[in-house]
């Protein structure tokens, strides 16, 4: 009998998994260092907007310190996240001056006010450390990838303490249907490290308690099943006003600082109007007021404008705490109309608004179990697979690439819209 040939020996693998856990680790390790550094600073940028609420008027001399800062680094087309990703999935170049631009610029922005997150900024501080660190240890063309990758997940869990979310995200959200495999010790490996790093550094993760888990079967189900299909519309409109509010201030006012100005104006407007300043930042307080079953129903509208005319005019942050404080507000007022547990609806609108914007099924998974538990678990999963499969080809991030349909086992090779 014909002895099989084995193609990969086993030397190869375990120098392959000694060569990524010693890199992965290292990277790990930086990457939780300046998460941790950077979790801070929002932290205290976000406390400082607080309690002096008089600096939402310095949002003009923000707006204007970060787009100089862009022009003087010669960073004006620096296409954020979308870039991080297109390093990975072609061979795009990611400055080294990109995560401190970030870093400066996503605190500048939460200090004065804008609404916007912070694990996007995470994703590109990660990804510029990691490709720091491909340059220092001269990896190839390919190792410098998944060396990006590592940056990624360090830093996205660091920041939001969900490392196996973070680990997992990393290989997902760059091809829709094709994740990348031979990263994965590397990214969990990173991740892990990282979220380890921030934790002794006193950064501790997102976590929201359940007021009430309804005993699951048809009915609870059935409910769940129309909450994702609300999810799936709500994550395409949000994904539409995003990307229009980005081409609406570049195509109007073609000068960015005029642009940013404009923004800032309009900022100030809207948060006089509103009278609280519940819209801008992060919004952390709203997620925690959907999570214990009361909130405004006009907070929907007012967080995703507030978002779109903050990151589409210029500022800098990220867009996934937006989008799960848009989707737990839209969960519990789903609730609260349908009276089902308002509490459950908002854990399933977070997770299902992510899946609807970033097209990560797996990770969506990961990160409602990390940041709400397991016990509702048929519940994540039924929402994030309604969303995911009817939320279409649209994204947060324009790079993404689908490889496989959603509906069809075929090949499209086909970008986010």
């Amino acid at each position: 009998m014909e002895k099989l040939k084995i193609k990969t020996p086993f030397g190869t693998q375990i120098n392959y998994f000694v060569k990524w856990v010693l890199i992965s680790c290292t990277v790990g390790g930086l990457g939780g260092l300046i998460g941790g550094i950077f979790g801070h600073g929002i932290r205290l940028a976000a406390e400082s907007f607080q309690n002096y609420g008089w600096l939402v008027y310095l949002l003009p001399v923000s707006g204007v310190l970060i787009v100089w800062l862009y022009q003087t680094f010669h960073q004006a087309k620096n296409q954020g996240t979308n870039m991080i990703l297109a390093a990975v999935s072609s061979n795009e170049h990611i400055a080294l001056s990109t995560g401190p631009l970030i870093f400066v610029s996503t605190v500048l922005t939460h200090l004065t006010g804008g609404s916007a997150g912070r694990e996007g900024a995470a994703l590109q501080i990660g990804g510029s450390l990691g490709t720091l660190a491909g340059k220092v240890l001269k990896l190839d063309e390919k190792d410098m990838k998944v060396a990006v990758m590592c940056g990624m997940s360090a830093c996205f869990g660091a920041l939001f303490g969900t490392p196996l979310a973070a680990g997992i995200f990393s290989l997902e959200v760059i091809s829709i249907g094709v994740m990348y495999y031979a990263a994965l010790v590397p990214c969990l490996f990173a991740s892990f490290t990282g979220a380890g790093v921030s934790g002794l550094m006193g950064l501790s993760g997102e976590h929201f308690d359940i007021l009430e888990i309804p005993r699951f079967g048809p009915g609870p189900a059935a409910v769940i099943v129309c909450l994702g299909i609300l999810c799936a519309i709500v994550s395409v409109l949000f994904c539409l006003i995003l990307h229009g509010a980005e081409h609406f201030f570049k195509r109007r006012l073609k000068n960015p600082y005029v642009r940013i100005l404009a923004a800032s104006a309009i900022l100030l407007c809207l948060t006089v109007l509103v009278g609280t300043r519940d819209y801008n930042g992060s919004s952390m307080g709203l997620i925690e007021e959907a999570m214990e079953g009361h909130v405004r129903y006009e907070a929907l509208f007012f967080k995703i404008l507030f978002t779109a005319v903050t990151l589409g005019a210029g500022y800098k942050g990220g867009e996934i705490v937006p989008t799960l404080c848009v989707g737990a507000v839209l969960g519990c007022i789903f609730g609260t109309l349908f009276g089902f547990s308002p509490s459950l609806c908002a854990a399933c609108g977070m997770a299902a608004l992510f899946v609807g914007v970033t097209n990560c099924p797996i990770s969506s998974m990961l990160i409602a179990f990390e940041m709400c538990g397991f016990e509702a678990m048929p519940y994540f999963a039924l929402a994030i697979a309604v969303s995911f499969t009817l939320s279409g080809y649209y994204g947060l991030y324009g790079t993404q690439k689908f490889v496989y349909s959603k509906i069809k086992t075929e090949f499209i090779n086909r970008k986010a819209n």
